[in-house]
């Protein structure tokens, strides 16, 4: 009798280890311009496995949803409108809940300013920060606890910072008890801290940097000891370092073009993997992802590659959950392109692309 139970357990096991297994997937959503043939937000089937895009669906209609964002639980979505007419102050956010690759929309609201283009969510999915381009201020909203936008907001308004420089609020981020934002016009990066209900201006209210440099995106790494900064205009990335006071200060600065490249080029976007060991940055233009190798010591840069991103104007990109896979949203080719990437030495590998119109934004569930 214990034969027959092991040699049954036997074949069970190797039943099983037979068996195909079924594809890794998750889904992604892509915000994108709608004046062209894209009509909004539409939603993907990302295979983590094969690195295979299918099941295109428009989810949401609306104009021009340049940036998304998912709360932490994926539970929710939250959109950008860019545009400067929704109401009398100018753009729009909205609030979705995620269902199966679905979105149902909550609420939406004013953003407090023309043209946002980037919406950031804190930890706990309870506080949404709203950059407002062209309005030059940051627009702080409370979520319910179903994750819809309640009606009150925080407005900072970043035109009365500076006389000289016109305000492009351009992203933000919560980190800690603050809240830091990439104003591309006043070239800073300004920092508020939570005080009661209201964020005021931090112990270090602005990181400056070089007139012209068009600070535009940013990430923290290593628990936030180090702030690594995209510029737009200069077409460089910026390491900073958190001193004792909890202040940053600017290390190094380096180019993200090549030497050689003669035309213009504008930065976009900047992401590190996961284990902190490669930073990735866009180039528009140039038209080429920039790897780094970050030495894992001092944290400075050292350059692995550029590599063609096999489109025209590669706006937001993304690491899929995985690791292994590199996506690009390229705007003016109206396509997204799939590259493998080497967990080792951070390199990538062309894999194929997909025809989608003014891709901008590209956001994966965890």
């Amino acid at each position: 009798m214990k034969r027959s139970f092991l040699a049954l357990g036997t074949i069970l096991l190797f039943m099983n280890c037979t068996q195909p297994q079924e594809p890794a997937t998750t889904t992604m959503f892509v915000g994108t311009y709608t004046n062209g043939d894209s009509e909004g937000i539409y939603s993907f089937q990302f295979n983590t496995t094969t690195g295979e895009l299918s099941n295109k669906t428009m989810v949401a209609a609306m104009k021009n949803p340049s940036f998304l964002k998912l709360s932490p639980d994926n539970k929710n979505l939250y959109a950008v409108g860019e545009t400067d007419s929704f109401d009398s102050s100018g753009g729009v956010v909205f609030a979705f809940a995620v269902g199966d690759s679905t979105l149902q929309l909550l609420n939406k609201q004013g953003s407090g300013g023309a043209n946002p283009c980037h919406v950031a969510v804190s930890d706990d999915g309870k506080q949404i920060a709203v950059s407002n381009y062209s309005g030059g201020n940051l627009a702080l909203f409370t979520t319910d606890a179903d994750g819809k936008l309640n009606d009150e907001k925080q407005l900072i308004d970043h035109k009365v910072l500076d006389t000289t420089k016109t305000s492009h609020v351009h992203m933000a981020k919560f980190m800690g008890n603050s809240v830091f934002t990439a104003d591309l016009g006043l070239d800073a990066i300004k920092r508020y801290s939570k005080e009661k209900s209201n964020y005021i201006p931090a112990l270090q209210p602005s990181l400056d940097f070089p007139k012209g440099s068009g600070p535009r995106h940013f990430t923290f790494g290593q628990n936030g000891k180090f702030l690594y900064v995209i510029n737009e205009l200069t077409s460089s990335i910026t390491v900073c370092k958190r001193n004792s006071d909890d202040e940053y200060a600017p290390i190094i600065t380096h180019s993200t073009v090549a030497a050689e490249f003669k035309g213009e080029s504008f930065c976009a976007d900047i992401h590190l993997s996961e284990d902190g060991k490669f930073l990735y940055g866009s180039n528009r233009g140039e038209n080429t992802i920039v790897v780094f190798a970050v030495n894992q010591q001092t944290k400075d840069l050292t350059l692995v590659e550029r590599f063609p991103v096999k489109g025209d104007w590669p706006r937001n990109f993304a690491i899929d959950p995985s690791g292994n896979f590199l996506l690009v949203a390229n705007q003016k080719s109206n396509n997204i392109a799939v590259f493998k990437r080497n967990s080792q030495d951070g390199t990538l590998g062309f894999l194929h692309e997909l025809k989608m119109d003014s891709p901008v934004c590209l956001e994966f569930m965890e």
